[in-house]
């Protein structure tokens, strides 16, 4: 399966905006704890996203996959961090999130990551 992660993450986000004004409480309620599980605290936000990355990997979800991807090239994360989250998504999920993770990979590519020398 091949996505182009960059356009799902605009056409989700084209629809999460329609949730905003159709489902406003859910929306503000799950916004509000996206800030506060991105907030600084003991775990830096690139931490926290490469967490989330590896329950989205875990989950097959990839939506998660484009969103996290993203937020993680725009955060810095180098080639290196991604496969070590990478190692320890397929370690937690076997077989099933290896092919995960090579999705998450053209992922964080598309976004403009790191690619293999």
């Amino acid at each position: 399966m091949s996505h182009d992660y960059q356009q799902l993450a605009n056409e989700l986000s084209g629809k999460l905006a329609e949730f905003r004004k159709e489902i406003p409480d859910t929306m503000k309620g799950f916004g509000q704890m996206s800030r506060a599980a991105h907030s600084d605290g003991a775990l830096d936000n690139k931490t926290k996203e490469l967490i989330a990355l590896a329950i989205g990997i875990a989950s097959r979800c990839q939506g998660c996959l484009a969103f996290h991807a993203k937020a993680l090239v725009e955060l810095g994360c180098t080639r290196v961090q991604f496969m070590e989250m990478l190692q320890v998504a397929v370690y937690m999920g076997g077989g099933p999130s290896l092919m995960t993770a090579a999705e998450a990979l053209l992922a964080y590519e598309g976004f403009g990551g790191e690619r293999a020398a």
